[in-house]
């Protein structure tokens, strides 16, 4: 969940991350429509593993476990935490990682597909490290102007293709892009 001007920060509600002086925790849920739930139920109810940097995870560990009702699957599937200070929980299915060897063993292993949420700072790394296979972007229509940013700290050059998207009638663009490879040149009306 991004706004247009990038910021994924504390999407969710006014206390979730207010690091930063950030004061807009919670600027998704004006923008709440049937055409959105729809959407987030049927992401919700994917079977997948989830790779969280330990700030995300520290919010998702003392909100989901007793709220599965709202995302059936969040308990069953793996947690990957990217942690230097952290080593266990007692959420199951949760395992501390420390390297970006460690995600890519994770990453070439068989099984679920694996999502990111949040973790502005575990997606730089993701991002740099060129191990970004899928963008399920939710672009809503505002700017907060600061804020923790997707594609902040550079990227590797890569293409994407959109394979799929929604617009909300409250105008959020739902979006899902797939790796496409290299980036390719040319010249406008040539």
């Amino acid at each position: 969940m991004i706004s247009m001007d990038r910021v994924l920060q504390a999407p969710g509600g006014p206390k979730e991350d207010k690091s930063g002086g950030f004061k807009y925790g919670g600027w998704t849920a004006p923008y709440g429509d049937e055409t959105f739930s729809n959407v987030l139920q049927e992401e919700l109810a994917e079977p997948v593993d989830y790779l969280l940097g330990r700030k995300t995870f520290d919010i998702w560990e003392a909100y989901w476990p007793h709220h599965a009702d709202f995302w059936p699957n969040i308990n069953d599937g793996t947690k990957y935490v990217m942690s230097k200070s952290r080593k266990k929980s007692g959420w199951k299915n949760t395992i501390f990682i420390k390297t970006v060897s460690d995600i890519k063993k994770i990453k070439n292993s068989e099984g679920a597909d694996i999502q990111v949420w949040g973790s502005s700072i575990l997606i730089q790394t993701l991002l740099k490290n060129d191990l970004v296979d899928v963008l399920k972007l939710k672009i809503f229509p505002l700017t907060l102007g600061k804020g923790k940013k997707l594609f902040d700290n550079g990227t590797v050059p890569t293409a994407f293709t959109l394979t799929d998207s929604v617009v909300t009638p409250k105008g959020v663009i739902i979006a899902k892009y797939e790796r496409a490879g290299k980036i390719k040149t040319g010249t406008i009306g040539a």
